[in-house]
């Protein structure tokens, strides 16, 4: 059952926009920096004023037409992350995510949806056509049994489960090929594995993104006020490393890994892609091309 490549699910599609531009061409003309099992397979975003979207609110400034051009130009699949938790059918007349929609069906490389809503993926199924569709880590599915179904569910090409149920892989033992293939598990997650309120966070976002006033969410896991840092992300129970997926989780027929990370900035984004895709003796060629600056002071 062992697979070829691990495909990763990158973020930032309209978030880190000028970031890719200078990625991308480091990563299709100079392959020998990069794993050889190691490839692009979408990468996700949304619109910071898309009432559509979910998981991440207020970032991503960049023009969608430059955005989809960018992905035909490196033949890379456009996802869209129209995960809002609160859409109703009037939501579905929203202008700026049919525009987005119908300029995404163009893309060389099938463009795929990330979503939670039921009614926003038969509103898609009805309306648009080459979409694939995720369902988003965002619904929190915590029983393993209602994971298993969603994974079966025909409508979802590829399904984000839990970060908690990254691990240990033997619960996922019962899933045939298609379906393995179907799970694309969250990589780098620094949430607490004992979080209660992750929930109660996108819905939060998902409201924001309709445009309501809402306070902010206050995390109240441990460490939760210091922010994302790698550093801890790594000691995450479900943390994947690069070593977990090219040594198990491919040859048990796992290949899709999502990294997340779209309310970040691009330099913990290139750390990211250095450790999940660049060959260490490159690590810092690749640093150079993209950042760095001889009379360039960061402090």
């Amino acid at each position: 059952m062992e697979q070829s490549f691990a495909y990763y699910h990158l973020p930032g599609l309209f978030e880190f926009f000028d970031f890719y531009q200078a990625f991308l061409p480091l990563y299709r003309d100079h392959k020998e920096y990069f794993y050889d099992w190691a490839r692009i397979g979408s990468i996700y975003g949304a619109p910071a004023d898309c009432i559509w979207g979910g998981g991440r609110v207020g970032f991503g400034e960049a023009r969608p037409e430059a955005v989809f051009d960018l992905m035909d130009q490196y033949q890379i699949s456009p996802r869209l992350t129209f995960s809002n938790l609160f859409l109703k059918k009037e939501h579905l007349q929203d202008s700026y995510a049919n525009a987005l929609c119908k300029r995404a069906q163009q893309s060389k490389k099938a463009p795929g949806v990330i979503l939670t809503s039921d009614l926003l993926l038969e509103y898609l199924k009805e309306n648009y056509n080459g979409f694939y569709f995720m369902s988003s880590t965002t619904k929190v599915i915590t029983d393993l049994d209602e994971a298993k179904k969603e994974v079966r569910r025909k409508e979802f090409s590829y399904v984000v489960p839990d970060f908690r149920f990254n691990k240990p892989l033997e619960i996922w033992e019962d899933l045939d090929r298609k379906e393995r293939d179907k799970l694309e598990f969250l990589c780098n997650e620094c949430c607490s594995f004992a979080c209660k309120d992750r929930r109660a966070c996108y819905e939060n976002v998902s409201k924001k993104a309709l445009g309501e006033t809402v306070k902010d969410h206050i995390c109240k896991a441990p460490m939760g006020n210091q922010g994302y840092r790698f550093s801890e992300a790594m000691k995450n129970p479900a943390f994947l490393s690069r070593k977990d997926i090219q040594e198990v989780y491919l040859p048990a027929g796992f290949s899709n890994f999502k990294i997340e990370g779209r309310g970040l900035g691009s330099a913990i984004l290139l750390e990211f892609l250095l450790y999940y895709m660049v060959k260490p003796k490159w690590q810092l060629k690749v640093r150079e091309e993209l950042y760095l600056d001889a009379m360039l002071d960061l402090f």
